[in-house]
């Protein structure tokens, strides 16, 4: 069982849409997106790698839909914002490849059964905590709540628009006492700009931000700041460096708190239990700690390929949990939640996205923010005549 520090402090990252890593992410749920829209049954694993003017485009995708690959991967680069030639990086210059063939039998043998087996092996976790009203860790959601203002501030600000480009990295630093975040201590942000930037204006931006962002209560002792450290940060995005599908895990789950199986979401249709599973272990362990089960909660499963049942499920509370042992919120869980794969995609309605995308999820983050169907609240009833006949501490 996990034990509470009394005191410390947890840094977490978020990155921008225009971070190389978030715009190959971004390209391929955007393919996604388009076979899905067309065929909910497609069969998607897309990886995207983006460098100075050049975007590769390759994976396995089984779908009767009819997509142009090569206009929906532009778009996608325009929408974030790399939409003016001659900086590195842009919609109109960049040259695209593609390699895309289809699923392979073996896998789709085993997906394709009567009853659904699991995409792949693996293990997958979610977690939950109160110590946000979105049952976040503070140091991901207001890192993600910074760095997703300045996007917003750069689309919708004419002033800002002129000095901001779309990569940008943030971190936060939170200070813990006995469990409970008690202080913001260190703000970083890093964000590509154009060479007119005034001396001034981002911090200046950033101090603005934070405030309408962070709760006053964690602003009491003033933190530090680190505003672009090295001074510059004029090349950005794919022009600055090569970007990859996959390779921002931890930004996309919980900053680093908790555990992770090590699969990476983005470009991956739900069939693939990296992604479905996790998701639906988020949803099992927001649901268990919103009903008052537990201060904190992580949840584990996990798979064999072609394989419907999970082969373990394992809850742990890290000493929060009101039940007498550990052991009896997998017996709730199991009660509750259907974890096969085929009844975890009817759940959250994963092949039919709508009003939200998979796109959307691809940049600040895949959980604590609404509208994505793993973030509801729907279960408390249930899971609490579940955990009736369970001695309480």
């Amino acid at each position: 069982m996990s034990k509470i520090r009394s005191e410390h402090v947890f840094t977490s990252e978020s990155v921008s849409e225009g971070h190389p890593d978030k715009v190959c992410d971004i390209v391929s749920d955007s393919i996604l997106d388009a076979c899905l829209t067309q065929d909910s049954e497609s069969r998607v694993a897309c990886e995207t790698m983006a460098t100075t003017d050049f975007l590769a485009i390759c994976g396995e995708i089984t779908t009767r839909a009819t997509v142009d690959w090569e206009s929906v991967a532009r778009a996608a680069v325009a929408g974030i914002g790399y939409d003016k030639p001659g900086l590195g990086f842009s919609a109109s210059d960049a040259k695209v490849i593609m390699h895309i063939h289809k699923q392979s039998p073996d896998i789709a043998m085993g997906v394709d059964a009567a009853e659904q087996g699991a995409g792949d092996q693996g293990m997958m976790f979610g977690y939950a905590s109160n110590e946000t009203p979105e049952l976040m860790p503070a140091p991901i959601l207001y890192a993600h709540r910074i760095v997703g203002a300045f996007a917003e501030l750069r689309r919708n600000d004419p002033e800002a628009a002129r000095y901001l480009r779309p990569d940008a990295k943030g971190q936060v630093s939170v200070r813990y006492r006995d469990g409970r975040p008690v202080a913001v201590e260190t703000i970083v942000l890093s964000h590509q700009h154009s060479p007119e930037i005034p001396a001034g204006w981002l911090e200046e931006q950033v101090r603005e931000v934070v405030a309408k962002t962070i709760p006053a209560e964690l602003m009491e002792k003033q933190p530090r700041y680190f505003v672009n450290p090295t001074g510059r940060f004029e090349i950005g995005g794919p022009a600055g460096d090569t970007g990859l599908t996959g390779r921002k895990i931890i930004v996309d789950t919980y900053g680093g708190v908790g555990s992770h199986g090590g699969g990476a979401f983005s470009g991956k249709d739900p069939s693939k239990v990296d992604r479905s599973a996790a998701y639906f272990c988020r949803y099992v362990a927001r649901n268990l700690v919103g009903a008052g089960l537990a201060a904190k909660c992580e949840i584990q499963v996990s798979y064999a390929i072609g394989v419907a049942e999970p082969l373990s499920v394992n809850v742990d509370t890290y000493g929060t949990g009101i039940l007498a042992d550990d052991r009896d919120y997998e017996k709730i869980v199991r009660a509750v939640f259907d974890m096969r794969p085929a009844a975890m995609i009817e759940t959250l309605g994963l092949k039919h996205p709508g009003p939200w995308r998979y796109r959307d999820t691809a940049a600040y983050g895949h959980f604590g923010r609404q509208g994505f169907p793993w973030e509801r609240q729907d279960r408390t009833e249930e899971i609490l005549k579940a955990a009736a006949p369970f001695r309480r501490r």
